[in-house]
């Protein structure tokens, strides 16, 4: 199966050579992607430009070789990226994303580095029961704090609440639907109480998939 190449990633374990890379920088989107591999790392290879999920191999200065990768939009398409990069043999995952702050003290520049989700993705549940934790790895994430301290980036620790919606699932009003379901009103006002520091659409489906397939997963979003 080594020289299987999966359909949606475009890549199988043959394309990442003799010494693969166990683990992976997650981007939505593949010019984030794309700008991480060219911005950090070095003899960077195009490994695939498949359905928009652009993925790139490369070494840090360290000399360790790693994949920047794309997941695309939301938990559904997140959820087929992560299980073929596992069957690729990745063992690391940070997703590196965007969020809306729900907290108020947390500004627009700022990174929230995510120890949980609150997990509100139908993806999720074919994966595990509802009641089934969605929970960062706790070295990676200390890392990644631990990174954020030295480069001296403003960061918050907490929970993310990840939903399947950019609009109604987020309470915005903003949009083509002004009339959101009354089980949605005033849901980031609870969620604030709850102190839940932000809002997305992917790491409670990646934490969920890191537990039941076993592998490291965290998530840094701006």
């Amino acid at each position: 199966m080594a020289d299987k190449r999966f359909y949606h990633i475009g890549f199988g374990q043959d394309d990442l050579g003799s010494s693969p890379p166990t683990i992976a920088l997650l981007s939505g989107d593949p010019e984030r992607s794309h700008l991480i591999a060219q911005t950090y790392l070095q003899d960077v290879r195009v490994l695939s430009e498949n359905r928009g999920l652009n993925s790139y191999i490369g070494y840090l200065p360290n000399g360790r070789i790693i994949l920047s990768a794309t997941s695309g939009m939301g938990a559904p398409s997140l959820s087929i990226v992560v299980n073929e990069l596992v069957q690729a043999g990745i063992r690391q995952i940070i997703r590196i994303g965007t969020c809306g702050s729900i907290q108020p003290y947390i500004q627009i520049g700022s990174v929230v580095i995510s120890n949980a989700a609150l997990c509100r993705q139908g993806a999720a549940c074919d994966i595990a029961p509802v009641e089934y934790p969605a929970a960062a790895d706790p070295f990676l994430t200390v890392a990644l704090v631990k990174a954020a301290r030295e480069l001296k980036i403003e960061h918050y620790i907490g929970i993310t609440a990840s939903v399947d919606t950019f609009y109604e699932g987020q309470e915005r009003t903003d949009s083509a639907n002004p009339n959101l379901m009354r089980s949605l009103h005033g849901i980031t006002e609870e969620y604030r109480r709850l102190n839940i520091l932000n809002y997305e659409m992917e790491c409670g489906t990646l934490f969920k998939m890191a537990g039941v397939y076993k592998f490291a997963a965290a998530a840094i979003c701006v």
